[in-house]
């Protein structure tokens, strides 16, 4: 989500082009940059864009800085792009129009701060490096970490003064003759989506912040903002990254208004039919991919799949499918409702154990490991936790992915350690290690009573948390199985 004018850490995360428009409509072209960099501290400086709004990979154009701090690069583009100049660590905004001759200067050590334009193209990139000053950098514009702490009317107040004031700024600088349409669309965007966002947000984000505080109860006409329908389907905002994650979270709010949760099987597939439905243009296979890409990640498998076959329809050019598809084949394997996969593995005792002996009943695996000492924090929580489920149909499978087996068993059998105890030899280079692709211990997973993944993320051993979402999972992969689409939950 987003919480201010520019979403916090976006730098690398490039913002969009125009993704989503046809591709005949987009007047292609080269735009150049020459610079200077005072103080070198890096060798290199490049411009990041990112070419379709689905995928996460950057197209990155790198140029040398010279003993004398000088660079130049050429940079293809689809039209008006938003996209970053990066150097070392830091990152400042772009926009970049086809034909666009800049010249660049900026110190090596805070590039952000000090970045200067020259150049066609240079009043665009100016006001963005002043509209970061004026507003990004300053605290008392942010929503975190001060002005979340307000009730309903401060915050709305906050919202209002700081869009006035940006407003202001913009309507202050801008005109037609040294800013294109483009960028002003962008802009106007950028300062109207800042703040639907984080009004839209508002109540979820002070839940989780303001912890010694209950969930706020919003006045009736708090979310009427959203009745603009001009909000929702707004052609002229396809540039603005913060447009996208409006859309996004639009859709969420949907679903939740209606009585749907995230913790609840069908909320994806709530979230994909509402996108579907209530979206229109260039916006709506967007907005469905990016639901779709949530349920990759935290939705049921099959889910996934039957929504993944419908969006082809939505899709008639074929420009996310692909992505979306290569997507679901990198998450499914530890997908909600994906099989874990089967291991047979020896106990302290000599006996050997497989996943398949738990069939039917809730699983909760805890890869560890004797020199841990995290993990070793975690044994008297095990020890409580499974005291606490006797009696009940789960199993807490411990599975140490140790070398040294005489210490692994002399821990396990002198410390008489509860629940079932199994290890994989070789360790972290084991076969089980990499087919759950574990890279460090403690790490834990939830299956369901059909052997399924049902939580490749639950609650440490040592969290209060855990208790309940234990209890919340027994059964929980006949729930799932009864919301697929008919044939799919064989």
């Amino acid at each position: 989500m987003a919480y201010s004018f520019r979403v916090p850490g976006a730098g690398l995360l490039v913002a969009a082009l125009l993704a989503a428009a046809p591709l005949a409509s987009r007047a292609q072209g080269t735009v150049t940059l020459m610079g200077k960099v005072s103080g070198r501290t890096a060798d290199s400086v490049a411009v990041s864009i990112r070419e379709n709004l689905l995928d996460p990979k950057e197209q990155t154009t790198y140029a040398a800085v010279n003993d004398r701090g000088e660079f130049k690069l050429a940079v293809q583009v689809n039209g008006p792009t938003r996209a970053d100049l990066v150097y070392d660590d830091d990152v400042a905004d772009l926009f970049l129009e086809p034909g666009m001759a800049l010249e660049v200067k900026f110190k090596g050590s805070d590039l952000a701060s000090t970045v200067r334009y020259k150049g066609k193209g240079a009043e665009p990139n100016t006001f963005l490096a002043e509209m970061d000053e004026r507003f990004t950098e300053i605290d008392g514009f942010q929503v975190l970490p001060e002005n979340i702490m307000f009730y309903e009317a401060g915050f709305l107040h906050f919202l209002d003064y700081r869009r006035k004031e940006q407003r202001k700024f913009y309507e202050g600088t801008i005109d037609t003759e040294h800013y294109s349409q483009a960028f002003r669309d962008y802009m106007t965007a950028e300062i109207d989506y800042s703040y639907a966002n984080d009004r839209l947000t508002y109540q979820d984000l002070r839940e989780q912040v303001v912890a010694t505080e209950g969930r706020l109860k919003m006045t009736p006409t708090y979310y009427d903002f959203l009745n603009d329908k001009s909000l929702i389907n707004n052609p002229a905002a396809m540039r603005s990254e913060l447009y996208q994650e409006f859309l996004l979270n639009y859709v969420h709010y949907l679903a939740t208004s209606s009585g749907h949760q995230r913790t609840e099987p069908s909320f994806y597939q709530v979230c994909y039919d509402m996108a579907k439905n209530q979206l229109s243009g260039p916006t709506r296979p967007i907005v469905m991919g990016r639901v779709l890409q949530e349920s990759f990640r935290f939705g049921h498998v099959k889910q996934s799949a039957a929504m993944l076959a419908d969006f082809r329809a939505a899709d008639p050019k074929n420009e996310y499918y692909p992505l979306l598809q290569q997507d679901f084949q990198i998450h499914k394997a530890f997908a909600i409702g994906a099989p874990a996969p089967n291991f047979h593995l020896l106990t302290a005792t000599g006996d050997s154990v497989s996943l398949q002996s738990f069939r039917g009943k809730l699983v909760y695996i805890n890869f560890w490991r004797t020199t841990s000492g995290l993990a070793l924090r975690d044994l008297p929580y095990a020890a409580d936790l499974i005291k606490r489920f006797d009696g009940k149909n789960i199993v807490f499978l411990n599975i140490a992915l140790d070398e040294n087996e005489p210490a692994w068993k002399q821990l396990v059998l002198g410390k008489k350690l509860p629940g079932v105890h199994v290890r994989a030899a070789g360790g972290m280079r084991s076969a089980i290690a990499k087919a759950y692709a574990i890279q460090d211990v403690p790490a834990y997973f939830l299956l369901a009573e059909d052997g399924t993944f049902l939580n490749t993320k639950p609650k440490r051993l040592s969290s209060r948390a855990a208790i309940d979402e234990i209890k919340q999972s027994f059964g929980k992969a006949s729930t799932y199985s009864s919301t697929l689409p008919a044939g799919e939950g064989k």
